[in-house]
């Protein structure tokens, strides 16, 4: 099966998106990345990955850049990139990858702004992976094996990280179905429901892109 596009996928914790996402991959034969970005970007950049490690899709904690930039200092260009705290230098860095990988050919990026770093890409289609928080709970204590009275806890902040990290770095609002092509209730339609419906998505939205509504 072969495809020229550009699959990014934001998630919910515990809803399974990076297993869809890998699985689409391999479905289609293409490259998948997810954590592997931590050492490529480093690779790219000769900084340690232990650097990007820390910082992944986590805003800028500097309260005092954030009062002065407004809500969206990334979207500014107003300070210099050694000017910035390492996040964002870090998101700078990470961003050049992302773009660099996607200009390579077709492949599936998770997280990290990535639909929001490609939006002046015509072959990119955004997905959204959500679960009611209960099926979230349910695998983040079985596949993560995260403690069952710790895990609906660990569920929302990994989601609220997720969300400040997003809207921080982009002009968009994280989770919310306008800012995606497809959103996809994982809880409903498993891994294999959520891929088969990407990959049929796919297809309609190839045959339709650019024809006026």
């Amino acid at each position: 099966m072969s495809t020229n596009v550009v699959f990014t996928i934001g998630r919910q914790f515990g809803s399974g998106g990076r297993q869809v996402g890998k699985t689409l991959a391999e479905k289609l034969g293409i490259p998948f990345y997810d954590k592997e970005l931590i050492a490529i970007s480093a690779r790219d950049s000769g900084l340690s990955e232990a650097l990007f490690a820390n910082a992944d899709e986590k805003a800028t904690s500097s309260i005092f850049y954030s009062l002065v930039m407004g809500n969206y200092p990334m979207a500014s260009g107003a300070l210099g990139v050694t000017e910035m705290p390492l996040n964002d230098q870090l998101f700078l860095i990470q961003s050049k990858t992302i773009k660099r990988l996607a200009s390579e050919g077709p492949c599936v990026i998770v997280g990290r702004c990535a639909d929001y770093i490609l939006r002046d890409m015509d072959n990119v289609l955004n997905v959204f992976i959500h679960a009611e928080l209960k099926d979230r709970v349910e695998r983040a204590v079985r596949v993560y094996e995260v403690p069952q009275n710790k895990a609906e806890d660990v569920c929302l902040k990994a989601d609220k990280q997720r969300a400040n990290f997003y809207n921080y770095y982009s002009d968009r609002k994280w989770g919310m179905c306008r800012t995606y092509d497809l959103s996809l209730d994982s809880g409903m339609l498993g891994i294999e429901g959520c891929v088969q419906q990407i990959i049929e998505f796919e297809k309609l939205w190839e045959a339709h892109k650019g024809q006026v509504i």
